[in-house]
């Protein structure tokens, strides 16, 4: 089965949490693309792994013309719900249905490091890309840098051990990993941010939701009971719990964009 099959049903399974509770707390990043991008009207934008299609949603209302696609339906579902005069596709990071030198922008955020050969989405984006044309990616941060972290891990206690090289959410933040990446790929890195991203959840059930419209817990609950997994994303939430029902977390992510 193909990454891109794998990974379209797991995020399939509660797109509407991830659309709630987990993608707007990306706003931080959106915005600061958006200021660094100052997209025009004349510009065409695809938006590679678009999820729910809330930074699409931002991106059309600069003006600039934008496309959206995702392996994920159910995140699919979301974005055309959003932004219905808009054409959003399901299609492969690896294999774009696009011809060479179609696009001013591609941007990935939280998406990249979920393609089964990240090397060859990379070199699709580039191909399709114009020339001066620009790559925007955003990744997690190191680990240890996140909240969100801990309760991804507890996550992970409920998987069997993945196979190796299989993707997930940091395959790609070590230190100097994209740097190098886009260097050995030419593409010439012209901006790198850490952006802080605060996650503030209103209740437990809040946070329990954001983070069970992930993947990983979506690959949890193929071997454990949905009271399993909820009960342990409520475990890991509890050092974060502020006052009242307010949960608090701070995550950080890497933004990097790349001309060709």
């Amino acid at each position: 089965m193909s990454t891109k099959t794998v990974q379209g049903k797991l995020w399939s399974v509660a797109p509407q949490y991830w659309a709630q509770h987990f993608e707007p707390w990306f706003l931080p990043i959106y915005k600061n693309v958006l200021e660094q991008l100052q997209l025009t009207e004349s510009q065409l934008l695809l938006d590679a792994g678009c999820g729910a299609g809330l930074f699409s949603k931002l991106a059309i209302e600069t003006g600039a013309q934008v496309m959206g696609i995702d392996a994920a339906p159910g995140l699919l579902e979301e974005a055309r719900r959003r932004n219905p005069k808009n054409n959003f596709m399901e299609e492969d990071l690896e294999s774009l249905p696009f011809a060479d030198n179609t696009f001013d922008v591609v941007t990935g955020f939280n998406s990249f490091q979920y393609a089964g050969s990240f090397e060859n989405a990379l070199l699709e984006a580039k191909r399709v890309l114009r020339p001066g044309g620009r790559l925007v990616l955003a990744i997690w941060a190191k680990p240890e840098l996140s909240d969100g972290t801990e309760v991804l891990k507890s996550i992970g206690t409920l998987l069997p051990p993945p196979p190796p090289g299989t993707p997930g959410p940091f395959a790609l933040s070590e230190d100097g990993k994209m740097e190098s990446v886009f260097k050995d790929n030419g593409l010439k890195l012209t901006y790198k941010a850490m952006i802080d991203c605060p996650f503030l959840y209103a209740s437990l059930t809040n946070g329990i939701q954001s983070f069970m419209g992930t993947g990983p817990a979506a690959a949890a609950l193929n071997s454990n009971s949905r009271q399993m997994v909820e009960d342990t994303i409520a475990t890991a939430l509890q050092p974060y719990h502020v006052v009242d029902d307010f949960y608090f977390q701070l995550n950080r992510f890497l933004v990097f964009i790349a001309e060709k």
